[in-house]
């Protein structure tokens, strides 16, 4: 058995199993730390905690052994020292101080014991291990922080995006943690972030607010951060957002709301580059990971496209989509890796959603999908040019399925490559791909595959457009796509013709 080291801390280990297994093993193995067993999982990636900064240690799994070397750090606080008489009532100031009186290089430990909180700020060069028992509890009162502007200009700059919702800037809540032009930080450990929004108006009143909702964890235009091992639930919207920041990596997480709660993501890359997300558990709301990069006002000022992201050895487990990409996408998507994940109970595997007016620098391309397991998965793919978003998304503008010119305003989609893949007990159909007449899908290629449709399956709409039927036990739709690649595909079980193509430039099957 081969592993790889995925991340080193001062107090963690984070390794990956170097196989072909999806998500997991069949069988249970030992994960041994000085010769004596510290874990037994069937994971590919799990995390040792708990461990001593600057100290040497031997990792065995299976007949490999890996010699590591924790990092060090220049002093090692504890909130536990910074509390305040009240302990309990609002722990805010408490733990901010103890964040700013770590030093460069240190390690502030979060210790066991419930934390209520409105909102925390990170600085640069720090780790904080939050302890096996130690829980942040968000406030759920929405006086208790304040409004920010979405954006700040000055002349002859760029603008200043402080806060945005869905691809624009708005004016937003600060975060249960926030991360402002901060660098070099980890958040590590076995603890749990609680946005307790279940009790608050966050769930309740939704569409009477006139700003962005809080995340668990914000980041914006920071850079080598590292998130492992941590819990996250009951978030008051989107779960972790990272905002223009590059060099990211987000491992063993677990993301967890309530399937009926109102856009909890779990994870909204947006205009990063550099993103790691590998040994992550999903079970949302909304969508487990939706990667953007703004709408189209962000992706002319910015030009900053989501790029060069991994997610490998996740585990979707209920949610809108398990890996979804826009609608949100002015400055475009590009180098996308997506392999060895299992997606359940999720109504869309693939989804992608972009529309008339997302701009000329919208352009999804070069996206891999490759050893995907799917389970019980409504629709397993959908790329939609139609999704009726934002306020005139149901407009003829937008909505019309006759040619209009090409523009300022046309978005794109280039080639998709999707390989050994399962999918099994589809419902709605197996893959619904609609392009713009004036701007077609590219490629889509489907490799070394497996599709069966669920024999009970319940009619529903494969997307979000105007027009579109229920349908059930379908196979493959084409519309407006350049070229479609089948090569050792097999498909059982749909209604009718297993691919089904309009306005298709080529079909090899």
């Amino acid at each position: 058995m081969s592993f790889d080291i995925l991340c080193l801390t001062p107090t963690s280990i984070t390794y990956e199993l170097r196989n072909d297994a999806i998500y997991e093993i069949e069988e249970e193995y030992g994960v041994f730390l000085d010769g004596k067993e510290m874990l037994r999982t069937k994971r590919n990636v799990a995390t040792l905690f708990s461990l001593t900064p600057d100290r040497d240690y031997v990792l065995q799994i299976g007949n490999e052994t890996k010699s590591v070397h924790t990092p060090p750090v220049s002093y090692v606080l504890h909130s536990s020292d910074f509390l305040l008489e009240t302990r309990g009532e609002d722990d805010t100031l408490a733990l901010q101080t103890a964040i700013m009186a770590t030093p460069k290089g240190g390690l502030l430990v979060i210790d066991p014991g419930d934390y209520r909180v409105t909102a925390l700020f990170l600085k640069s060069h720090i780790t904080i291990e939050f302890a096996k028992g130690a829980r942040l509890l968000g406030s759920t009162k929405k006086e208790d922080t304040p409004i920010g502007k979405g954006e700040y200009l000055s002349e002859g700059k760029l603008p200043l995006e402080v806060f945005a919702w869905e691809g624009a800037p708005f004016p937003g809540k600060p975060s249960l943690i926030n991360g402002f032009e901060v660098e070099d930080v980890t958040l590590v450990g076995e603890g749990l972030l609680d946005g307790q929004a279940e009790d608050s108006p966050y769930w309740t009143d939704v569409k009477t607010m006139p700003y962005a909702r809080p995340r668990l964890l914000f980041l914006n235009r920071s850079k080598d951060i590292r998130v492992v091992g941590l819990s996250f639930r009951n978030t008051p919207c989107w779960t972790i957002h990272p905002y223009f920041s590059d060099h990211l990596g987000f491992y063993d997480l677990y993301i967890e709301n309530p399937k009926d709660s109102p856009n909890t993501d779990g994870m909204d890359p947006e205009a990063c580059d550099d993103v790691k997300i590998v040994g992550v558990r999903f079970s949302v709301g909304d969508d487990c990971i939706a990667l953007k990069s703004g709408k189209i006002y962000i992706g002319k000022t910015f030009r900053k496209p989501c790029s060069r992201v991994e997610i490998r050895n996740c585990f979707m487990n209920e949610g809108h989509g398990a890996v979804v990409l826009g609608s949100e996408a002015g400055a475009g998507l590009k180098d996308l890796r997506i392999e060895r994940c299992l997606f359940r109970h999720t109504d869309r595997g693939l989804r992608i959603k972009s529309r008339r007016g997302r701009g000329k620098d919208s352009v999804i391309d070069n996206v891999t999908f490759s050893r995907i397991r799917m389970d019980n998965v409504l629709t397993p793919f959908t790329i939609n040019m139609f999704y009726f978003c934002d306020p005139d998304g149901k407009s003829e503008e937008v909505q019309s399925r006759l040619p209009r010119p090409v523009d300022e305003t046309t978005p794109r989609l280039g080639r998709f490559l999707f390989r050994d893949i399962v999918a099994t007990d589809a419902e709605i159909a197996l893959g619904y791909f609609i392009g713009l007449p004036e701007s077609p899908i590219g490629e889509i290629e489907i490799r070394d595959s497996v599709f069966t449709v669920k024999k009970d399956a319940k009619p529903g709409k494969p997307a979000m457009l105007c027009g579109v039927e229920d349908m059930a036990k379908q196979g493959f739709l084409f519309e407006n796509v350049g070229k479609v690649l089948f090569h050792n595909v097999s498909i059982e079980g749909q209604d009718g013709k297993p691919i089904n193509a309009v306005n298709v430039g080529e079909v090899v099957a």
